[in-house]
C-alpha cells in the first residue's frame, strides 16, 4: 500500500468511527426518550390517582429527562456535522450549548415545583394522602432509571460524550428522586402528612442542583477554561519526555465538546535545522493525540529559546538586511560566500558565514575576512557574534 492509499484509509476509518459513535449516542438518546415518555405518563397519572405531590414532582422530573433526551438528539445531530469554512474546529460546541439549555430548564423546573409544593404545604389540613399504588410506581421507577443510567453511562464512556454522561447522571438523579418519593409516601402512610410535600421539595432541589452544575460546567467550556490541573501537568510531563524538547512554555488547553485542544510552545536546540525542529513538533503533536484519548488536535510552536519572560525587544534584523550587511562588510568576498545562517537569540543574532575551504588556506584573505567580521560585530549592535565556516 502506498502512502497516499494509507492516509486515505486512515481518514476513512476515522470518519466511519465518528459516524458509529454518533449513531451510538443517538440510539442511547432514543432509548432514554422512550423510557422517559413511559415514566412521565405513569408517574403523573398515578401521582394524580394516588394523591402524591412527590410522585407528580418526580413525573415532572422524568419529563425533564425526556426534554434532555430530545436536546441530546438535536445536539448530536448538529454537533456531528463535519468542519467547514465557517467552523474549522467542527460543531461540537452545539452539544455544550444544549447542555446549558438543559441545565437552565432543570433550574426552572426545580423552582416551579418548590413554589407549587410550598403553597400546598401552607394548608396542611387539606393535603392529600397518597396510597400504596404510588409506592409501587416509585419502586418500579427506581429500577428502570438505574438500568437506564448504567446503559447511558456505558455508551457515554465509549463515545467520550460529556453531554451523554451528563444525561446519564440526570437519569441517576431520577432514580434517587424516586427513592426519596418512596420514603416520603411511606412516611405519610405512617402518619407524617408533611412528608410527601417535603420529599417533593427535596426532589425539586436535586433537579435544580443538577441544572446548576450543568450550566456552570458548560459555561466554563464555552469561555475556554483550561483542562483540569492534574491533566495539564500530565500533558506537560509527556511533552518534556519527548526527545529533542528542551523546555516548554505557554501551554494552553481548552475543551470543545468531548474533545480537548492544546497549544504548546516548545523550546529546542537553537542551532538545529528548521526541518528538524518541525519534525520534533510533529512528534509532540502525534504523541499527545495518541496518548490522551480526549485530545483532538495540538498546535505546536517551536522556539529556539524560552522567550516568555523576555521583555519586548526592538525589531531584529531580517535576512535581507543581513544580506546587505554582508555585501557591505565583505564586499571583496561577496562572490565567495556560499551561504549564511542566522540564529536569533536573546534579542540579538549570531551569524554563521559559509565560505569555500580553499580560502582557509589563504592567510591574507583569511585575515581580511576575520577583520571585517570583527568590525561588523562591533559596529552593528544587533549582531552578537559572527562565525566563519569553511565548506569542503
Amino acid at each position: 500500500m502506498n502512502t497516499l492509499s494509507f492516509w486515505k484509509s486512515a481518514v476513512m476509518a476515522e470518519v466511519l468511527d465518528a459516524a458509529k459513535m454518533d449513531k451510538l449516542k443517538a440510539r442511547a438518546s432514543y432509548v432514554g426518550a422512550a423510557i422517559n415518555v413511559f415514566q412521565t405518563l405513569i408517574k403523573i397519572g398515578f401521582g394524580i390517582l394516588g394523591q402524591s405531590a412527590a410522585l407528580i414532582a418526580d413525573g415532572i422530573h422524568s419529563l425533564s429527562d425526556l426534554l434532555s433526551d430530545l436536546l441530546v438528539i438535536i445536539a448530536v445531530r448538529l454537533g456531528s456535522r463535519e468542519a467547514d469554512h465557517d467552523h474549522p474546529y467542527g460543531h461540537r460546541r452545539f452539544e455544550t450549548i444544549a447542555t446549558v439549555i438543559l441545565g437552565g430548564s432543570l433550574i426552572a423546573i426545580g423552582g416551579a415545583i418548590v413554589w407549587s409544593v410550598m403553597e400546598r404545604m401552607g394548608d396542611p389540613e387539606h393535603l392529600p394522602v397518597p396510597n400504596v399504588l404510588s409506592m409501587g410506581v416509585a419502586a418500579l421507577s427506581i429500577l428502570i432509571n438505574e438500568w437506564l443510567y448504567q446503559y447511558t453511562k456505558r455508551i457515554a464512556k465509549k463515545t467520550r460524550s460529556k453531554l451523554l454522561l451528563a444525561n446519564a447522571w440526570h437519569q441517576r438523579s431520577d432514580a434517587v428522586s424516586s427513592l426519596v418519593v418512596l420514603f416520603g409516601i411511606g412516611a405519610v402512610m405512617m402518619g407524617y402528612p408533611l412528608a410527601d410535600g417535603i420529599a417533593a421539595v427535596v426532589v425539586a432541589l436535586m433537579v435544580a442542583k443538577i441544572g446548576l452544575n450543568l450550566v456552570f460546567e458548560s459555561i466554563k467550556e464555552l469561555v475556554d477554561t483550561s483542562l483540569p490541573p492534574a491533566l495539564v501537568a500530565e500533558i506537560r510531563t509527556a511533552i518534556h519526555a519527548i526527545d529533542g524538547v528542551e523546555g516548554i512554555h505557554l501551554l494552553r488547553t481548552r475543551q470543545m465538546g468531548e474533545d480537548a485542544l492544546i497549544d504548546a510552545h516548545i523550546v529546542v536546540d537553537p542551532r538545529i535545522t528548521v526541518s528538524e525542529g518541525h519534525m520534533i513538533g510533529d512528534i509532540v503533536r502525534d504523541d499527545l493525540i495518541k496518548r490522551f484519548d480526549d485530545v483532538m488536535d495540538v498546535l505546536v510552536h517551536v522556539d529556539p529559546e524560552d522567550d516568555e519572560s523576555l521583555q519586548e525587544q526592538s525589531r531584529p534584523l531580517s535576512r535581507g538586511e543581513v544580506q546587505r550587511l554582508l555585501d557591505r562588510y565583505l564586499a571583496d568576498f561577496k562572490s565567495a560566500i556560499e551561504d549564511f545562517r542566522i540564529h536569533y537569540l536573546d534579542g540579538q543574532i549570531e551569524l554563521e558565514v559559509i565560505l569555500p575551504f580553499a580560502i582557509s588556506e589563504q592567510p591574507e584573505r583569511l585575515a581580511a575576512i576575520k577583520k571585517q567580521c570583527k568590525r561588523m560585530r562591533v559596529e552593528v549592535k544587533k549582531i552578537d557574534n559572527v562565525f566563519v565556516f569553511f565548506k569542503v
